[in-house]
C-alpha cells in the first residue's frame, strides 16, 4: 500500500510541477540519497553480519512565488530502509508546508526541532553507529509541530518549534494526555562552514519528548582542519534523572580523503568513539570505512561495529 501511495504521489507532484511551472521558478525538486554498508556488529557479545541501510531517503520539495513578496513551500520525505525484509519499508521523515516572506519563515507539518536542527554538520557519524543520538537525548523529529525562523540579522538567525500536546511522543510516565513543548535556538554562521569560518548555536527544549534539555555547539575550520565540540545538559521529566554531557569531533581533508573522529560522552548513559574515512568518487559518490565502540554503564560489554559502505546522493 505505502509503495502505491508514493508512486501516486511522486506522480502527482510531477504534474503539478508541469501545470504550475508558469507561476513558480522551481515547483520541484526530487531528491535523496541511499547509504548502504556491510558491518560486523558485536552487540551484547554476539557477532552478527549485515547489509543495512543508514537513513537513505528520497523526497520533493519545492517552492512557489505566490507574490513579490510571499512564497509557499513544501517538504515531503521517506526514509527508505533497503535491508527490511519486507517490501512496505518506508517511514515518514520531514513532510511539512510553510510560508516565508520579509517576516521570516514559518512552517506546520513533521519535522525535526530546532534543538536538533541547531547542531549543524558536528555529527561527523550521523545515521552510523556512531550519531550523536546513541548518547544524547534531543535529536527529536515530531509528528505535530509549527515552527518558525526569523529572517537573518547579519550571520544570526533564531528559531522556535512548537511541539502540540497532541503529538503521541509527548505522552510523558503514566499521564494519558501530553504537554505542549518548545524547542528554541540562536545560531551564528553558516554550518556549512563555507561563508563563514565559524558556526555556533544555543539551544533548549522544555518538555521535548519527556526532556527539558540544554545545548551548546560551536564548530570552526582552519586550513581543512574542522575541529568542533558540544555541551548538553538534560533532564528526564518523570525522574527528574539529570545528565551532562560532551561531545568532541573532527575532520581533515587530504586531496579526496577526508579523516574524521569523534567522542561523546554522557553522564548517567556512556560513551563512544569513532574513527572513519571518505573517499570521494564524485561530487555525489563517496566510499567510507568506520569503526565504533559504544560503552554503556548499564552493560558490562562494548558494543563495536566495523562497516564499509557507499553513498550516492541525487
Amino acid at each position: 500500500m505505502m509503495n502505491v501511495f508514493c508512486k501516486t504521489l511522486l506522480a502527482s507532484a510531477i504534474a503539478v510541477s508541469v501545470a504550475s511551472s508558469a507561476y513558480a521558478a522551481d515547483p520541484l525538486q526530487v531528491y535523496g540519497k541511499l547509504n548502504v554498508t556491510a558491518q560486523s556488529n558485536d552487540v551484547a557479545d554476539e557477532t552478527e553480519t549485515t547489509i543495512q541501510s543508514n537513513a537513505s531517503r528520497f523526497g520533493v520539495t519545492g517552492e512557489f512565488e505566490l507574490s513579490h513578496s510571499l512564497e509557499a513551500f513544501y517538504t515531503i520525505e521517506y526514509e527508505v530502509d533497503t535491508g527490511d525484509d519486507t517490501k512496505e519499508n518506508f517511514k515518514a521523515r520531514n513532510q511539512f508546508v510553510g510560508l516565508k516572506g520579509d517576516f521570516g519563515a514559518v512552517s506546520v507539518g513533521r519535522n525535526d526541532t530546532i534543538l536538533k536542527i541547531s547542531q549543524g554538520k558536528i555529527d561527523q557519524f550521523n545515521d552510523l553507529a556512531g550519531d550523536i543520538k546513541t548518547m544524547f537525548k534531543g535529536e527529536n523529529r515530531m509528528a505535530q509541530t509549527a515552527t518558525y525562523y526569523t529572517p537573518m540579522l547579519g550571520d544570526f538567525q533564531a528559531g522556535v518549534t512548537y511541539v502540540a500536546s497532541g503529538d503521541s511522543d509527548q505522552v510523558v510516565g503514566d499521564n494519558t494526555t501530553g504537554e505542549d513543548g518548545v524547542s528554541m535556538a540562536v545560531m551564528y554562521g553558516d554550518a556549512g562552514l563555507k561563508s563563514t569560518p565559524i558556526y555556533a548555536s544555543i539551544a533548549y527544549d522544555s518538555k521535548v519528548k519527556g526532556y527539558d534539555t540544554a545545548r551548546a555547539t560551536v564548530q570552526g575550520k582552519v586550513a581543512g582542519l574542522v575541529i568542533g565540540g558540544m555541551y548538553q545538559q538534560q533532564e528526564k521529566l518523570d525522574s527528574g534523572i539529570k545528565g551532562d554531557g560532551f561531545l568532541l569531533s573532527t575532520a581533515y581533508g587530504i586531496n579526496d580523503v577526508t579523516l574524521k573522529a569523534q567522542y561523546q560522552d554522557m553522564e548517567n548513559k556512556g560513551d563512544s568513539w569513532s574513527v572513519g574515512a571518505d573517499y570521494k568518487l564524485g561530487k555525489p559518490t563517496k566510499l567510507f570505512a568506520f569503526y565504533t565502540a559504544n560503552s554503556f554503564d548499564s552493560n558490562d560489554q562494548d558494543d563495536t561495529y566495523i562497516g564499509i559502505g557507499l553513498e550516492h546522493k541525487f
